[in-house]
């Protein structure tokens, strides 16, 4: 079963289930997959689905991070239970070693030095954690790990 498959199942059951939460965020994906389809002019696989799925989690961990700093407590759970549905649909989150694991490998195969040479390891590191960890966190880890070498 394909991801956008599994979205249209999961939005059918949530209309069963009178889930108003999980039916408007299905909703919300399945329609930045379509607006995705027509920019690209043909059907998205699982990856470019990820790709819609991952800028849903950024907008909404910035909403979270707003509505924080504007204490609207009401919203920030509404943000983060939206939030913890976006995971089920994404590959498992690594952990931080997880990633730092990744990217020592990655440094070690450019032969990486330094911090001049973070854009080579990103750049290898990058496709190979799509979906599975935040930008910020990853560039934060091999930041660590160039600085130190």
């Amino acid at each position: 079963m394909t991801l956008q498959e599994r979205l249209m199942a999961d939005l059918k059951q949530a209309m069963k289930a009178g889930d108003k939460t999980r039916k408007s965020l299905i909703r919300l994906v399945i329609a930045g997959v379509k607006n995705a389809q027509i920019d690209k002019g043909s059907p998205l696989n699982d990856a470019e689905v990820i790709d819609v799925l991952s800028k849903e989690v950024k907008r909404h961990r910035e909403s979270i991070a707003e509505f924080a700093k504007g204490n609207r407590q009401d919203l920030v759970a509404t943000e983060e239970a939206e939030l913890a549905i976006l995971f089920e649909y994404l590959p498992e989150q690594l952990s931080r070693e997880g990633i730092r694991e990744a990217a020592r490998k990655v440094i070690e195969q450019v032969g990486a030095r330094g911090p001049g040479d973070k854009g080579k390891v990103m750049s290898q590191l990058m496709p190979q954690l799509k979906g599975k960890a935040e930008g910020r966190e990853i560039s934060e880890v091999v930041s660590e790990l160039l600085a130190g070498s």
